[in-house]
């Protein structure tokens, strides 16, 4: 259920966001051309993939509601949702349309050819795929160092200002 709110969190705050963008979105035309490279951008760095689990978990929270109220009926209730879910599916091109307008009128068909060079690249695909775990590494170092700082900090004007204002040791 965490991960149902979670996701509901996620879901509401990108559909305020495109909301807000959608008027912006409305004055700015793009061109066919700006979507395909934009739609190669949003590839390369798989922008929309976090969207792929959308429906099939909104499908798995409509099942469990309809379940709850008719238990009897869960082959049914399974059969019916799962052939909705499937008929929605297609407005998930949608989506990608959206985001793919959002990127083009974001960056200029310079940036985005760039972008989609460097992410579709051995080391951009690298970055994508390692740059998680650098980041939480480089997370922890940050943590250790600030201890040792904190410490030195702390130890150091202690030294200072007893020497400065002869304050006396915390009782031990």
């Amino acid at each position: 259920m965490i991960k149902f709110a979670g996701f509901g969190r996620t879901l509401a705050a990108t559909l305020i966001v495109s909301a807000g963008l959608a008027g912006v979105a409305k004055a700015q035309e793009v061109t066919d051309e700006q979507i395909k490279t934009a739609r190669s951008a949003i590839d390369a760095i798989g922008a929309t993939s976090s969207f792929d689990n959308i429906l099939p978990s909104l499908a798995m929270r409509v099942k469990s509601t309809f379940v709850q109220a008719s238990p009897n009926h869960e082959a049914e209730i399974n059969a019916v949702v799962d052939e909705q879910a499937l008929s929605l599916a297609p407005r998930r091109a949608d989506l990608e349309k959206e985001a793919a307008t959002i990127y083009a009128k974001t960056f200029t068909q310079d940036e985005l050819k760039a972008i989609a060079d460097f992410y579709g690249s051995a080391v951009g695909k690298k970055l994508l795929a390692d740059g998680p775990i650098a980041t939480r590494e480089i997370m922890k170092a940050a943590e250790i160092w600030a201890t040792g700082v904190d410490r030195d900090l702390r130890a150091e004007s202690s030294k200072k200002l007893d020497a400065m204002v002869g304050a006396t040791k915390p009782a031990e």
